[in-house]
């Protein structure tokens, strides 16, 4: 098979790198990529929001399937695009894709179909979403709904941040993903991601994973598009995992076809397990970043065949096999990231951190520059990943890799699976 894998982050290098990797498959192509899928695939100069140019690239080299990357380009309708030239590609449609697309779409179906998660309510006037904050009397979320680029979630604890928050949503701070607003009571617990791929039909869960959103250590900070990941998530028991895909998984995919948006692609739900059972906290419908680059380290066999499968209504005669290593990945920033940052800084040391055993780096905001060096061109710049017998092999190993690596501005978070740990000790 041709691949096309649409994106240019971290999680596209690991998808590339997995797919290449693939018994089935025998070249893939990036686009746009980054210095690090250009190593390996070939990258294409189209934009991933190029719809057309995405088509017109995929009908002239006779693509076999495309993976999208992204949320932007599903949830502008990448999907029909392809459709309409016969094209196969991994994804939901633009409708289905609004389970991310839209917070309060996902918060009502789920509160419609007895999907378990946080109390809510959604405002799109300022005053009376004010209001509601002021006696609510509990820590609040406030959530833009639209796409955000991950960072449209704000964790308060008093009303004053709660009012705060509201007014930096939909007041501009996240363009148009903040005139409606999802106002939902804080829950109390742990984090995880459960990622699976479905027809509509059969679903294929992933292995469990944590993702660190905040900026800092401790979770402290602001929300960023997530600052590392591990695999598995030990929070993640077999009762937990068993409770996600029957309760949450299957009656959603259930869901998405009672109301007429049948639902093929990936379905990522973010769950905080409480002390009171698991909630959803919201719904993606791609790969998450930077979970996925853990996941293709623990991931064997035909990936590119159980995603073709799936795309074309057969998954259940795929098999995949995970391997029982430990993973994590740990995110190298740009100096003011979430923020602004600046681009262009020679990075080094990319060699040497994999030669660090088990280690392998992928890109996420890079580029080559005119003298071929590779340079920072993101705020995620690199993902460092190690496979390890347990999570501390794997955590320090990560670090280990991490220290190799040099540009002007780099920084990470230096608890990613310290959660893990803690539960082990």
């Amino acid at each position: 098979m041709k691949i096309l894998v649409v994106g240019s982050g971290g999680r596209e290098h690991a998808l590339c790198w997995r797919l290449m990797r693939s018994a089935s498959v025998d070249r893939v192509f990036c686009a746009p990529g980054n210095a690090g899928t250009g190593a390996m695939a070939d990258n294409v100069d189209v934009a991933a929001a190029d719809l057309d140019g995405l088509a017109r690239f995929a009908l002239r080299e006779r693509i076999d399937l495309t993976v999208v990357g992204p949320e932007v380009p599903l949830a502008a309708g990448i999907k029909e695009r392809f459709s309409h030239d016969n094209l196969v590609l991994f994804g939901p449609s633009k409708r289905a894709a609004e389970l991310e697309g839209s917070k309060v779409f996902a918060k009502q179906l789920m509160r419609r179909f007895g999907i378990p998660t946080a109390e809510f309510r959604t405002f799109e006037d300022y005053n009376r979403a004010a209001r509601y904050v002021a006696d609510a009397g509990v820590p609040l979320v406030i959530k833009a709904d639209g796409l955000a680029a991950g960072k449209g979630v704000i964790v308060t604890s008093t009303a004053e941040e709660a009012l705060d928050a509201v007014g930096k949503v939909m007041k501009g701070a996240f363009g148009s993903a903040g005139a409606h607003v999802v106002i939902e009571e804080r829950l109390e617990g742990e984090e995880a991601s459960i990622i699976a791929i479905t027809d509509g039909k059969t679903i294929l869960s992933l292995p469990s994973s944590q993702d660190h959103k905040a900026a800092y250590d401790n979770d402290e900070g602001p929300n960023t598009g997530g600052m590392g990941a591990y695999s598995p998530a030990p929070v993640v028991t077999e009762k937990v995992m068993d409770k996600v895909i029957g309760d949450v998984l299957v009656q959603t995919v259930h869901a998405m076809e009672h109301v007429g948006r049948p639902y093929v692609g990936v379905i990522y739900a973010g769950i905080m397990v409480t002390s009171h059972g698991i909630r959803v906290l919201e719904f993606n419908c791609r790969f998450g970043d930077p979970e996925t680059q853990p996941l293709m380290l623990r991931v064997e066999g035909d990936f590119a065949g159980a995603l073709m499968l799936a795309a074309t209504g057969k998954l259940e005669e795929a098999e995949l096999d995970v391997n029982d290593k430990s993973v994590v990945a740990v995110v190298m920033a740009s100096e003011g990231y979430p923020g602004k940052y600046e681009k262009g800084k020679v990075i080094s040391g990319i060699d040497e951190a994999e030669a660090v055993p088990g280690v392998t780096v992928f890109h996420a905001g890079t580029k080559r520059n005119r003298e071929n060096a590779v340079v920072t061109d993101g705020g995620r710049v690199l993902a460092v990943a190690a496979e390890g017998k347990d999570i501390r092999e794997a955590q320090s190993r990560a670090y280990e890799g991490v220290d190799k690596i040099h540009y002007d501005g780099a920084w990470c978070r230096r608890d990613i699976a310290a959660k893990a740990l803690k539960r082990d000790s």
